[in-house]
């Protein structure tokens, strides 16, 4: 039934996808959208996975992967972390990645970016990372990283692939159509690097007032929103040889 569900969904919202080759004539900047313990670690926390999970774990691969490459190149990572304050909770989420646990860490497989010095961690507080990265003097620290390293590409990955992926997606696009952006033209989400969460129905029904929520299906939905509002979504990512 659920493979009938996603031919079906493919058939009708159909997600027009290419592969994209990373080079060093276009100033790409890497985006990590909450790739933390404790939305991807089994067992780390309320959100995180119950057991090994495959679209996270390739999701984390591929991360990590791309993470290496940049810095190797010396290329501009702006890596989002979830961080919540304890008495301030986010609804409709039960208390997740609070800050100062290793919750609000990245996975071991990405961790060794916090020494690295072209990459930028934020902790955000809230599910849009372009509004978590607000300052008090009204101030934008991810506007402020695009003007810095002049970037016009931003590739994004990360979790959810329909929650905050898809909300800080939507957020830089509305702002690169303000003009606020500049020299931004670009946003791609890598569909293999992207990943979210699975609640069927069946386990749903049991949690009181939980919403369903089946992986493939809401990850399919994430790409084919952030296809709807402009951004490009691709199938894999290389990088050009020299």
């Amino acid at each position: 039934m659920v493979l009938e569900v996603m031919e079906l969904l493919k058939e009708h919202l159909p997600v027009t996808q290419e592969p994209f080759v990373l080079s060093g004539d276009v100033n790409t900047g890497l985006v990590l959208v909450d790739v933390v313990n404790g939305f991807c670690t089994v067992g780390a926390g309320n959100l995180a996975p119950k057991q090994h999970n495959k679209q996270i774990s390739q999701m984390v691969e591929e991360s990590a992967r791309l993470a290496r490459v940049f810095c190797e190149k010396k290329w501009p990572i702006f890596a989002f972390l979830d961080s919540h304050h304890p008495d301030i909770p986010e609804h409709p989420y039960p208390p997740h990645c609070i800050a100062g646990t290793d919750e609000s860490k990245l996975v071991p497989a990405l961790q060794w970016l916090e020494n690295e010095a072209n990459v930028t961690l934020r902790c955000k507080d809230c599910i849009d990372g372009f509004l978590g990265c607000l300052e008090k003097d009204g101030s934008n620290i991810f506007i402020d990283w695009v003007k810095k390293n002049q970037i016009k590409n931003i590739l994004v990955l990360g979790i959810c692939t329909d929650i905050c992926v898809l909300d800080f997606v939507c957020s830089t696009l509305s702002a690169r159509n303000r003009g606020f952006l500049s020299p931004l033209e670009d946003v791609i989400v890598y569909s293999g690097g992207c990943a979210t969460y699975d609640l069927p129905v069946s386990v749903a029904k049991t949690l009181g007032d939980a919403i369903a929520h089946p992986q493939e299906l809401m990850h399919h939905i994430g790409l084919y929103m952030a296809r709807g509002r402009g951004a490009k979504v691709v199938s894999e990512v290389s990088i050009k040889p020299l």
